[in-house]
């Protein structure tokens, strides 16, 4: 059990926080829709600063520990392709692009920690 968590450990805190974001996005745009009001809370800037921070953090820990032990730059590439359009995305004002931007960004970074687990097999 030990061996998985050890495999697991960065990859799937990783993938958690990723997917974390993605539903952060998604209900978002569906509260905005429903409750206009509810969208101020939600789309404070400290919340899309410290969930870029956090994405950043975990992909350097996890994709760098697979690249040392996999050698592989694939997961690395796409992982910092993700965070990169996330990054891009905070300097776009809230609408449909910045909200796009960040979705694709959370999904290539989410790909990235699954191919660095895969390689890690």
């Amino acid at each position: 059990m030990a061996q998985v968590w050890q495999k697991w450990r960065w990859d799937g805190l990783g993938l958690s926080i990723a997917g974390l974001c993605l539903l952060h996005c998604l209900i978002t745009t569906v509260l905005l829709t429903i409750f206009a009001t509810a969208g101020g809370l939600l789309l404070n800037p400290m919340i899309h600063e410290v969930g870029l921070g956090l994405a950043i953090l975990l992909g350097v820990l996890a994709l760098g520990k697979g690249f040392r032990a996999h050698g592989l730059f694939m997961p690395a590439f796409i992982g910092a392709l993700g965070i990169g359009m996330m990054g891009g995305a905070l300097t776009l004002p809230h609408g449909t692009m910045e909200i796009a931007l960040t979705v694709i960004g959370v999904v290539f970074l989410g790909l990235g920690h699954l191919l660095n687990h895969r390689a890690r097999r």
